[in-house]
């Protein structure tokens, strides 16, 4: 059952003293995996009542009406921010898929440039950054396996020796698909990117979540989340796909001082079903105000249909739910599709 915490509701809590962090583990080592990362599940899975259930209630799409308003989803399309080696800078490309520039590097995040996945009609909003628009990439992270966060005909776009970070028990998968520079991470650990300014340090963190791309290989592999921080301290949190619990707290007291949150605010409808894998608003910026960020990006809405709700609902109570917090409404940087901030130095 996924621990409960009380939601703050004002600004960002004093944080204790970190512990240490782990030392870098080093870059495409070979690693053993148990055959199962269930024990790391908060909630049981759903099972074959439950989808009955679902389908019965008819509960897989938004109804047709508010599919009405899928027109006015936000979408921005701009030109990359310039940046140099001491800039951080984030790109929203839709859904979970963020271009962040951070010590000199380009890094995606969970990129899908694809206009469908597997299981789900066609995108709702177009890519937010043309591929042929992108600098080198540096490196991918990776959050978990499901198809709109690891999506094989973009990664097939990169060149074989991109660095891929991924969750433990996912190398194998992206081996055979000829990359060469693959590194797999346990919960709380880490690596460093060479880059201009200095490595840019990149954790893998928990998350209240789960795994399975065929019928077989259910939480076979494991989910998570990424802390980055830069040469010069400045740090963004990626959340990958997860639902609210205790994590959040837990990584806010260890990699203190977040500069960044990009937090999934989408695919929450019905809450009975979803709500123990996906945030919904409110309960993205309790994350926000548990992991002590300065400031919140939302992201895991207005890409793809993946649950009931109405397309432009998790925009409306996100800005909602922070203005109840009293926090600074700049602090919120609800992009459009194709919107970039860079971060104050």
């Amino acid at each position: 059952m996924t621990e409960q915490t009380e939601r703050p509701v004002a600004g960002p809590r004093p944080l204790a003293t970190p512990r240490p962090l782990a030392a870098p583990r080093p870059l495409g080592e070979n690693r053993l995996w148990p055959k199962s990362f269930a024990d790391r599940l908060t909630a049981p899975l759903p099972g074959v009542r439950a989808l009955a259930r679902l389908a019965r209630e008819g509960r897989l799409r938004p109804r047709a009406e508010a599919l009405r308003d899928a027109a006015a989803l936000p979408v921005a399309p701009g030109p990359l921010p310039a940046v140099d080696a001491l800039t951080t800078a984030v790109t929203w490309a839709g859904h979970a898929s963020w271009i962040l520039r951070i010590g000199g590097l380009t890094v995606l995040t969970d990129p899908v440039w694809s206009r469908r996945i597997f299981g789900t009609p066609a995108r709702l909003t177009p890519v937010g950054v043309r591929w042929e628009d992108l600098p080198p990439v540096d490196a991918v992270l990776i959050s978990h396996n499901h198809y709109d966060h690891l999506d094989a005909p973009t990664l097939k776009r990169l060149p074989r020796d991109t660095p891929l970070l991924l969750p433990a028990g996912l190398a194998r998968w992206a081996r055979r698909r000829r990359f060469t520079r693959v590194t797999e991470l346990d919960w709380w650990e880490a690596v460093e990117l060479p880059g201009p300014a200095g490595p840019v340090r990149c954790d893998f963190v928990p998350a209240h979540h789960w795994s399975k791309r065929t019928l077989t290989d259910t939480c076979r592999s494991l989910w998570g989340g990424w802390v980055l921080t830069a040469p010069g301290g400045q740090r963004v949190y990626f959340a990958g796909d997860t639902g609210y619990g205790h994590w959040f707290e837990r990584i806010g007291r260890r990699y203190g001082g977040i500069d960044l949150a990009l937090l999934p605010i989408g695919a929450y409808d019905p809450r009975w079903m979803l709500g123990t894998v996906h945030t919904d608003p409110e309960e993205a910026v309790a994350a926000c105000q548990d992991l002590g960020a300065r400031v919140m990006a939302p992201m895991h809405w207005s890409t793809f249909i993946l649950s009931a709700e109405p397309p432009l609902e998790p925009l409306h109570r996100v800005r909602a739910a922070w203005e109840a917090t009293g926090r600074p409404r700049e602090d919120l940087w609800d992009l459009p599709v194709g919107g970039s901030r860079v971060l104050p130095r």
